[in-house]
């Protein structure tokens, strides 16, 4: 249930490990990105540096691949400490009291800190949570916990509260090209084994998507591929890594053409209420490793843009969405994004609410704003009254319907229609809706 890494067959150099394990950083002059942590001053900096002052339980919030686990090791390394490792997916509370028993141990026996690392600590349960307290109060062990979501949500708040909460970002394609780089060369690694060709290398930063453990994993099987094909020495191309990871390229570049291309044939194929085409550039985006908060504020946007009140619940399939992909993280984020995506393309369509705003905002750029009509201003400090303000305001809720007839536009607007409703969807419901204000109101809109 508990492992060490400095068990014998246990660690990195264990036979027939995982590049992406035999490759882990192992001092900080190795590791790459999150640089806004390591810096000097910086308190994981002096935790990884020793200083006993530093001495505190840390969460550590990010996306997979981005150094969670060696961040982890490091510190252990670094203190002398102890690293137990406990997966959130298989330990139970028992498991839990016997590490912080043992680690209890330690200390008063050998005088030797522990640090326990939690992976996935956001899929413990509230009690299985709050058995860390004791420990984490009394300096029985230094807790680090990884979660790939926001622990304000997946983390109790006593355990919140004395831990430092810090936020690592996916690897960019500089960080995951350096790391490829090694991987080929280094002894650890593939030794040489293999030459990479540019156009394989851009699949596999594609296909990471700033994960440093899908890239070298990908690697890994693009080499043993051309090893056992070609024989040593020989180039990974780019149909190898198709091969090997049983994918098709994808043809997008996140930071050129391909990019507005393909986000924009998204949005006139959700618009275009082709469901089909929408999932297949949705698919295009994600394979390549899009932000999927990118994608999601496209989708809240088009929600009001394209669909509007022609189906009001769009917007909120919208937002949902995008809140899910903020908590899970990919790639289960792909079931929400796919789940609003498929909403807002076969939903009814309609413009009606930026042609409204767009037309209200050009009245006001224009000049053509007028004064607010006497009745409708604040008339709530003294003197408000004498200067007629609010004297002949009518409060709807007084009036049968609870729509009085008075004037709200200023003199100037005072015919002008910013909202159009079209017959579309629910909208046509509210093109009803209108006309029983218009005619309450009064056909001009002033009583």
């Amino acid at each position: 249930m508990t492992a060490s890494l400095f068990d014998v067959g246990a660690g990195p150099d264990r036979p027939g490990a995982p590049l992406a394990v035999r490759m882990r950083p192992r001092t900080l002059d190795d590791l790459v990105g999150q640089r806004h942590l390591i810096s000097e001053g910086s308190p994981l900096r002096r935790l990884l540096d020793g200083d006993p002052s530093a001495a505190v339980s840390v969460i550590l919030w990010g996306p997979p691949g981005t150094g969670k686990t060696t961040l982890a090791s490091m510190v252990s390394t670094a203190t002398g400490r102890r690293f137990v490792e406990l997966s959130a997916v298989t330990a139970g509370v028992k498991e839990v009291r016997e590490v912080i028993d043992a680690a209890r141990n330690q200390l008063a026996l050998h005088d030797r800190g522990t640090v326990l690392f939690i992976d996935e600590v956001h899929r413990f349960s509230k009690t299985q949570q709050d058995a860390l307290l004791p420990a984490v109060e009394n300096g029985w062990v230094t807790l680090i916990a990884a979660t790939t979501e926001n622990p304000s949500f997946s983390v109790v708040s006593p355990l919140l509260s004395r831990s430092l909460v810090l936020t690592l970002e996916p690897l960019d394609d500089t960080d995951l090209s350096q790391l490829i780089d090694r991987a080929c060369v280094d002894g650890r690694g593939l030794d040489g084994t293999v030459d990479l060709s540019e156009e394989a290398r851009q699949q596999l930063l594609r296909m990471a998507g700033g994960d440093a453990r899908r890239l070298l994993t990908a690697l890994e099987a693009s080499a043993g591929l051309v090893v056992t094909t070609r024989g040593r020495g020989a180039t990974i191309e780019l149909s190898d890594v198709e091969v090997a990871v049983q994918t098709a390229a994808v043809r997008y570049d996140r930071d050129g053409d391909q990019h507005y291309d393909v986000i924009s044939a998204f949005i006139k194929s959700v618009r275009g209420s082709d469901v089909d085409a929408a999932l297949h550039y949705l698919a295009r985006m994600i394979e390549a490793g899009e932000d999927p908060r990118f994608i999601a504020r496209r989708l809240m946007i088009l929600a009001s843009e394209d669909v509007g009140m022609a189906d009001p619940s769009a917007l909120q399939t919208a937002v949902a969405a995008a809140q899910a992909v903020q908590m899970l993280g990919m790639p289960e984020g792909r079931l929400t994004l796919a789940h609003a995506t498929i909403h807002l393309s076969l939903s009814p369509k309609s413009n009606a609410v930026i042609t409204a705003i767009d037309a209200a905002q050009s009245d006001v750029r224009s000049g053509r704003i007028g004064t607010v009509p006497p009745h409708l201003r604040d008339a709530h400090y003294p003197g408000a009254r004498s200067l007629g303000h609010g004297t002949t305001y009518r409060y709807p809720h007084d009036v049968p319907g609870g729509i009085a007839a008075q004037q709200h536009l200023p003199d100037p607007l005072v015919d002008r229609r910013y909202y159009e409703p079209t017959d579309h969807g629910a909208e046509a419901r509210w093109a009803e809706v209108l006309d029983r204000i218009d005619k309450a109101l009064g056909a001009d809109g002033s009583a």
